[in-house]
């Protein structure tokens, strides 16, 4: 019998997301942001240590190319999904590590793709909402602060084991954004962690706020998609996919 070829399921936009073991929530949020569009999101899991501390985030990077090994080829782009894991093992070391399985793939992590969506907002102030202790924290503002933008407010959970983290509620959530967002100075809110839920409050905080708000898994599916090429304006919650 004979028979034709294509791209394959999602029209050729193929794209490689590398997940920590533990995260229950940003395959969930991507969903919101791909449901019903010609996307292929394909997922691997890297294995990872139940708490958030520098030294468990760490234990990830010798696993980063194995991991990314396990994901198809031809992709328009591959993320690291996770926040305080590029952090600590560093983007660019992220980047090379995953290019080693997928060689010349364009590649981000939340962090980066957040430190993008703020430039493109214009934002050089802002408010963090984490769930993190202070020693993943700390060094995340410091992050932001190299890249040109100020952390005016913190505000943390303090909380460093994950399955606590997926099951804060958004009204939690919505909570501490707005009080971070509150304070005098700050020009938008980064909610930070991708197992944190956020895209039910994105935009009623925005509209209480009248700034606005940019989250991990928000930000890592808008560096994705641009990084494939994708025009995804609309496509998701918030003022970043306006733009």
């Amino acid at each position: 019998m004979e028979y034709e070829l294509d791209q394959g399921a999602g029209s050729g936009l193929r794209l490689g997301m590398i997940l920590l073991s533990t995260d229950e929530t940003v395959e969930y949020e991507a969903r919101m942001v791909l449901a019903g569009r010609d996307v292929n999101l394909m997922h691997a899991r890297i294995p990872a240590r139940a708490d958030v501390t520098p030294e468990d985030l760490a234990s990830m990077t010798p696993e980063m190319t194995r991991t990314a090994a396990l994901l198809p080829r031809d992709l328009r782009a591959l993320a690291y999904a996770c926040t305080s894991g590029a952090t600590i093992i560093g983007s660019q070391e992220v980047a090379r590590l995953v290019n080693l399985a997928h060689p010349g793939v364009p590649v981000t992590n939340p962090l980066s793709a957040v430190i993008d969506a703020l430039h493109a907002l214009g934002v050089k102030r802002a408010a963090m909402v984490t769930p993190y202790v202070e020693a993943v924290s700390g060094p995340m503002a410091e992050c932001l602060r190299v890249a040109g933008i100020e952390v005016l407010h913190s505000v943390s959970y303090g909380q460093k084991e994950d399955w606590t983290v997926a099951r804060i509620t958004e009204a939690s959530t919505r909570r501490a954004m707005l009080a971070a967002g509150r304070v005098p100075g700050v020009e938008a809110v980064f909610a930070s962690c991708t197992n944190l839920r956020t895209f039910g409050v994105i935009d009623a905080v925005e509209a209480e706020l009248g700034l606005p708000v940019v989250t991990s898994n928000q930000a890592l599916l808008w560096d994705m998609l641009r990084r494939a090429g994708a025009e995804a304006r609309g496509w998701g919650p918030g003022r970043l996919f306006t733009i």
